[in-house]
């Protein structure tokens, strides 16, 4: 036999002599692949919709990223991180709750950026006619406004700093509704139990049960700005800081842009 037969011919005879004796046979082992990270996105509430949009297109290029979000007030989500909740990346829907955090040492250093920009809008339900003005509200026929608690909600402290600002906030403090978060104003306004509400541009976008009567004047209130940051104490930097760099490039621009976020070129 030639020393190639021979060679084939004793690993037969050795591969049956295990097979009788039950040991398996031993066949080289794959390359492990990529360990699955998991991220916990904190976001304003406003930013759902985006969001949901960008994550398949991020996992397409990371597939063994899997990202869980956690929507809410900015004022609440920054009120769990302080507390120790666990959290990878957050996106407020104003710089005050991500300051607060800068100062208390829980972002990772280098991180943060502006995500996009949004315009606060004036919304009442579709079929009511005669507000054309932010001072419609103190028409007697407007009896609710909605508006996102100020204390926790970026929507409801440029609402009331707008309000101030037009000189109508006394007159009507009365008719306030405070709502949890700026999805809970839109849709107190949608069902009728609100006659007029302060969102985002971005929120009365989604919906076809409210109309857009103002857009309220940037000089009114503070810039309504999302900032993004990663979270010192996450156990997946690496992968949260890959996600955020993802938010500042093309496609998630795209995406932030077409759900109405006014986004840097």
């Amino acid at each position: 036999m030639k020393s190639r037969q021979i060679l084939v011919f004793l690993g037969i005879v050795v591969a049956n002599l295990l097979l009788a004796i039950g040991l398996p046979l031993v066949t080289p082992s794959p390359v492990l692949a990529q360990s699955n990270a998991n991220i916990l996105v904190s976001a304003a509430a406003s930013l759902k919709e985006a969001l949901s949009e960008i994550k398949p297109l991020y996992q397409q290029s990371k597939p063994n990223v899997n990202i869980t979000y956690n929507f809410g007030a900015s004022g609440a989500l920054q009120q769990q991180i302080e507390q120790g909740a666990p959290a990878d990346v957050f996106i407020s829907a104003a710089k005050k709750q991500v300051d607060a955090l800068e100062q208390k040492g829980l972002l990772v250093a280098g991180t943060r950026t502006n995500l996009a920009n949004n315009r606060l809008v004036l919304i009442v339900p579709k079929n009511v006619v005669g507000v054309s003005s932010f001072y419609n509200l103190t028409d007697a026929k407007i009896k609710k406004i909605a508006i996102g608690e100020p204390r926790s909600v970026p929507a409801g402290q440029y609402g009331e700093q707008v309000l101030k600002k037009l000189g109508i906030f006394n007159k009507v403090k009365s008719k306030l509704v405070l709502a949890n978060n700026v999805r809970q104003v839109l849709a107190v306004v949608e069902s009728g139990n609100a006659d007029a509400g302060l969102v985002y541009a971005t929120d009365a976008k989604i919906s076809d049960k409210v109309k857009v009567v103002v857009a309220a004047d940037d000089k009114y209130h503070s810039p309504i700005v999302y900032p993004v940051a990663v979270i010192k104490r996450s156990k997946n930097v690496a992968a949260a800081k890959e996600f955020v760099q993802f938010l500042s490039g093309s496609q998630a621009k795209a995406v932030l842009k077409k759900s109405g976020f006014i986004v840097a070129k």
